[in-house]
């Protein structure tokens, strides 16, 4: 029986030499991967007390929204600043060259509410640590934090050192 990292290709020198990029759309691209890989990400939350799933857009959609649908629970999206139409909060965060702004909805999370984040990778841990930072900020909890691919040669699990993360793949270096 294959497993997720079957499906994943992997490209050697991409985007700069020494750099082995793994690839998720070979695995969304073949019916066999996503669903694998949806029931993995499912199989990583199935014994949390949860409300809700975010998810940064785009991968964070793809594999989000299966998730919450199986799982009978609301997605909430996470998008680059100006995507959303209703009212926000923003949270700014540095990447490699220069700095990027993440939005949600201001009523996306209420009080209280457990939260699930939900993104095809972790490298630095930039993205997700932005986003726990919205959801906080809107008094919800993050209870957990998964996955579909790591690159643990980025050490993103330390900025995200606070919280339940977990990944379905885990691939050294970076």
């Amino acid at each position: 029986m294959k497993n997720v990292a079957d499906y994943v290709r992997t490209i050697p020198d991409f985007p700069e030499k020494g750099i082995m990029f793994r690839d998720v759309t070979s695995v969304i691209q073949d019916a066999d991967g996503l669903h694998l890989a949806v029931d993995e990400l499912i199989k990583l939350v199935k014994d949390i007390d949860f409300d809700v799933i975010v998810g940064p857009e785009s991968r964070g959609f793809i594999f989000g929204v299966p998730v919450a649908y199986e799982m009978h629970k609301p997605f909430v999206p996470v998008r680059k600043k100006g995507k959303l139409p209703c009212e926000t909060i923003q949270e700014e965060y540095d990447l490699e060259y220069g700095s990027a702004t993440l939005e949600m909805h201001m009523d996306a999370i209420k009080p209280g509410q457990k939260v699930v984040i939900v993104d095809d990778l972790i490298a630095t841990g930039g993205t997700i640590e932005a986003i726990t930072k919205l959801v906080e900020r809107l008094g919800g909890k993050v209870v957990k934090i998964i996955f579909l691919m790591e690159l643990e040669g980025l050490n993103g699990r330390e900025k995200l050192k606070a919280y339940n993360v977990d990944s379905v793949v885990k691939y050294p270096g970076k």
